[in-house]
């Protein structure tokens, strides 16, 4: 099946490479550094690394705490970090630095994979939450390299697609040495896939472990104090067009009774930031841009954030927060962030990518979830219109993250039990 999978993958590369210029179209960076995807990079000279590949910015920023650790424990040895996406690689080295090695994952053709591991030469792979690629996997256990799945999940809509791949996922997923799920449910998802049992286990979600940057907080009350304290302020974290109409439609409408609010737009893609800007504007909002002041002007009545890395900040700025890809079926974005900072937080329904963590914020009075326009318009008043609301499901938000804290430490353990010590 694996061979099947190779030579389709190897006709569908030039409609791969054909998406890498349309989206570089839109966003210059994805035109550059192509020979990273194909295992063609100068890396440092040394045997034994260990390589974490975190797909995109969302599963960089859940693994920031887990590479710190990891560069700490393991200083005698180069430590790569891996993404997919442009937006991931600049978080990467917004993050770390020069403390890590950041490369392009490359593509899942076996020419590719083996040039990667020539030049890393691991003693162990680190993947993040879904990342099956059977090429790698492959060539990853043929030279004895341990790969462990970490932060591991599968939500509800997917398992059906991946049960349907079987023949080919089953044989990736037995050769790794261990997986961490995030709860029990994935792990029992990740057991019909045929992941072995006796090396399968829960150790919790990553994103619990929020370490939040110093200063965060004071960064925050500066920022709102710019804005106006007395402003009422709804912040839209991670957002796609299919969040952004009806919130835009819906907060026109919040005006009228909050002639002073603020709604604080942070799309998700940076390619999007001048269609998210356009679309405010056409809702007959006053906009202001990120890139000329951190500031707005009073009769601002949307601050669209055209930067990347400061959602963090921004959220700990806002009044409460609505998390983007979830109005439409993209799966949701993470609900943590705001919850670490005691916002009370708002979500749609299609959260299946956090529907765990979805469900223990609405079963814990931490979260609102809203439908449609409407639903997110009197979700938004009524928060609005009581501070003992807002200030109390922000408490249920914040205790709630604490009580998940450990992931990291458990997902360590797991690794330090699987690695190999360094030869040289």
């Amino acid at each position: 099946m694996r061979i099947l999978y190779t030579l389709l993958l190897y006709f569908a590369l030039p409609v791969v490479l054909l998406y890498l210029l349309l989206r570089g179209l839109r966003d210059g960076a994805y035109l550059r550094r192509w020979q990273e995807r194909f295992g063609r990079f100068s890396a440092p000279q040394s045997t034994g690394g260990i390589v974490v590949h975190a797909a995109s910015m969302g599963e960089v920023n859940a693994a920031a705490a887990l590479i710190q650790q990891l560069s700490r424990l393991h200083s005698d040895a180069p430590l790569y970090v891996t993404t997919l996406t442009p937006t991931g690689s600049g978080r990467v080295r917004a993050l770390f630095g020069s403390e890590v090695f950041h490369v392009y994952a490359p593509i899942d053709l076996p020419g590719s994979v083996r040039r990667f591991l020539d030049r890393t030469r691991p003693r162990l792979l680190v993947v993040m939450e879904t990342e099956i690629w059977p090429n790698l996997y492959h060539e990853a256990q043929r030279r004895n390299v341990p790969i462990v799945i970490v932060n591991a999940r599968i939500s509800p809509n997917s398992i059906g697609r991946y049960r349907r791949l079987h023949r080919l996922i089953g044989p990736a997923l037995s050769s790794v040495a261990a997986i961490g799920a995030q709860s029990a449910q994935d792990a029992t998802r990740f057991l019909q896939l045929g992941a072995p049992r006796e090396k399968t286990c829960v150790t919790g979600n990553l994103k619990f472990d929020i370490r939040l940057p110093p200063g965060l907080i004071e960064e925050g009350e500066a920022i709102r104090s710019a804005w106006g304290v007395q402003r009422p302020v709804l912040l839209a974290g991670s957002t796609h067009e299919g969040d952004e109409l009806p919130l835009l439609e819906s907060f026109g409408r919040v005006l009228d009774s909050f002639p002073t609010a603020l709604l604080v737009l942070v799309p998700r893609h940076p390619e999007r930031f001048g269609r998210a800007a356009q679309l405010a504007r056409a809702a007959g909002l006053r906009v202001a841009l990120r890139s000329e002041s951190i500031s707005c002007p009073a009769d601002s009545q949307c601050f669209l954030v055209d930067s990347v890395g400061e959602l963090l900040r921004f959220y700990a700025a806002c009044d409460a927060a609505f998390v983007g890809g979830s109005l439409d079926a993209i799966g949701g974005h993470n609900v943590l962030e705001p919850a670490a900072l005691a916002k009370p937080v708002l979500f749609g329904p299609h959260t299946f990518h956090f529907a765990d963590i979805a469900r223990q914020l609405l079963d814990h009075g931490a979260a609102l979830e809203v439908r449609d326009a409407a639903e997110l318009e009197a979700a938004t008043r009524r928060l609005f219109s009581d501070p003992e609301l807002r200030d109390r499901m922000g408490r249920a938000a914040y205790e709630l993250v604490r009580s998940g804290e450990g992931a990291v430490e458990r997902t360590l353990q797991l690794l330090e039990s699987t690695v190999t010590p360094a030869t040289g």
